[in-house]
């Protein structure tokens, strides 16, 4: 028989009915078929991709921006940059106002890469919300928005 106190932090762990670990799970299964085959192919990591999409998005951000629309950690953002620099995928430049700070945007290469892999993505999710319809899909966007600020609001401030 177990003691309660070796059962004790089984069950304060998040069971696989919990909205966290489905939501976790969701993320795994949508980015199954990029790690297995077009990472490899590309010799391009997941985080490498996610960095990708917000350079794509938002042209001339700072590394600490990146950060913040990920959602990554700071030094997976400075190993996902390394990457992309490092296959010549991505473009520094000094920030005109700041000097201290360096401005981020795709290179021709890695704008080219990215639309590629796009078509893939946008296929991807398409399979992915096939079965929802407008409305829902409408609330999920905005359930995870909130899920989001009251992550950010949790977090300790970072300087």
């Amino acid at each position: 028989m177990a003691s309660p106190r070796q059962a004790a932090p089984a069950a304060a762990l998040p069971i696989d009915s919990s909205v966290f670990y489905k939501l976790a799970r969701v993320v795994n299964l949508a980015s199954r078929p990029f790690v297995e085959t077009l990472s490899r192919r590309y010799r391009l990591s997941l985080n490498e991709w996610r960095v990708m999409v917000v350079l794509a998005s938002h042209p001339g951000v700072a590394a600490r921006d990146v950060a913040e629309h990920t959602g990554l950690d700071k030094m997976s953002v400075s190993r996902a940059l390394a990457g992309l620099a490092r296959d010549q995928r991505l473009e520094r430049a000094p920030d005109p106002q700041d000097a201290r700070r360096t401005r981020l945007r795709l290179s021709d290469a890695g704008s080219a890469l990215f639309a590629d892999l796009g078509r893939h993505a946008r296929a991807r999710e398409q399979v992915l919300f096939a079965s929802v319809d407008a409305a829902d899909l409408q609330h999920l966007m905005q359930t995870v928005d909130q899920m989001s600020a009251a992550l950010q609001r949790a977090e300790p401030a970072q300087e």
